[in-house]
């Protein structure tokens, strides 16, 4: 008896032995990455565990527990803050953040910024290594994205961490798939019978959208306009998309020249939306043109503050210009 009661104490040990070696090798799928963690000081792995399991990037913390103490990692957790951009096995995980692991640098892609802005804030990077350093916009693109032709509005904009010295074109490659991400999800949500028959066509209006206004509660209204203009095919008539189209030529202020100048992306003399976003649209925005504001306006003006006061028809809209731009009224 003594002896089976040993084998099967023997045989419970090597298959728990074989399961933990299982379990630690398997690598976890966050449901979404990249996924941020912190861990505070004094911790404790149990704590951790815990934390690990609620963020999604593993199963059973128990067993996680019971693996970091048989491998003799429980005391040398390190405080600190980690960012995961890939599924992680607990034995990886586990090196991870015992490893020393935390210094990670950050980048902040601003809303409404242009694809030559995030290029020149990674460029004058000195924690980045730069792959890209002689190549052209479209080769950039070439090389993380291939089926796309331009640049502008593809890159989603967030803080990222990454660690020192990583390549600009992995920066760039997570900006993008992130974006990808975001838009897709927006899209499949978005509100019936909108104009747009593809998900480009909503990043295009999205990024004139976010460079229109600066208060966020008006982007569903700002997109309203924009999206009636296009239902009864009137211009658009947007200054953001003629700056655009200026590029280094503008110089501060539009002039009655630049409105008539006819290029891709002046909406005073070219109907329906432009060829390719502006700028790098939040996902406010996004969400603002794929759910717009129930409004019949077709104008707004500049009140001050970063507001715009809305009109339903010419004659209420040269009333509030008069009111706002020329009489300077409140």
């Amino acid at each position: 008896m003594l002896r089976r009661l040993s084998f099967l104490l023997l045989l419970a040990l090597v298959l728990g032995v074989v399961w933990l070696g299982w379990y630690g090798s398997r690598p976890v799928t966050p449901a979404q990455l990249p996924v941020d963690f912190s861990i505070l000081s004094g911790n404790s792995l149990k704590a951790v565990a815990h934390n690990l399991e609620a963020k999604g990037l593993i199963e059973q913390p128990l067993a996680f527990v019971v693996l970091g103490r048989i491998l003799g990692q429980a005391s040398k957790i390190k405080a600190g803050s980690y960012l995961l951009d890939k599924p992680l096995s607990p034995y990886r995980l586990l090196d991870k953040i015992t490893s020393g692991e935390t210094k990670l640098s950050k980048l902040t892609v601003v809303e409404g910024w242009t694809f030559r802005q995030m290029r020149a804030e990674l460029d004058r990077r000195a924690d980045v290594h730069h792959d890209t350093q002689g190549m052209t916009d479209a080769a950039i693109l070439k090389a993380i994205a291939p089926g796309e032709a331009h640049p502008e509005g593809l890159f989603f904009p967030d803080t990222y961490y990454f660690d020192g010295g990583d390549s600009d074109l992995k920066i760039y490659r997570r900006a993008y798939d992130l974006m990808q991400k975001r838009l897709a999800a927006a899209w499949q949500g978005k509100r019936a019978g909108l104009p747009y028959e593809k998900p480009y066509q909503a990043l295009i209006m999205a990024s004139i959208v976010e460079r229109e206004t600066g208060a966020p509660d008006e982007r569903p209204l700002i997109a309203a306009v924009f999206l009636n203009r296009l239902r009864i095919d009137m211009p658009l008539q947007t200054d953001p998309t003629v700056i655009y189209g200026l590029g280094e030529r503008y110089d501060g202020n539009i002039h009655k020249s630049d409105l008539e100048n006819d290029t891709p992306y002046n909406t005073y003399t070219r109907h329906g939306l432009p060829p390719t976003p502006i700028a790098l649209p939040s996902e406010e925005a996004i969400a603002a043109v794929l759910h717009p504001a129930a409004s019949k306006a077709l104008y707004f003006v500049a009140k001050g503050g970063g507001r715009h006061q809305f009109s339903n028809t010419l004659d209420e809209h040269n009333r509030a210009v008069y009111r706002y731009q020329i009489k300077g009224g409140a």
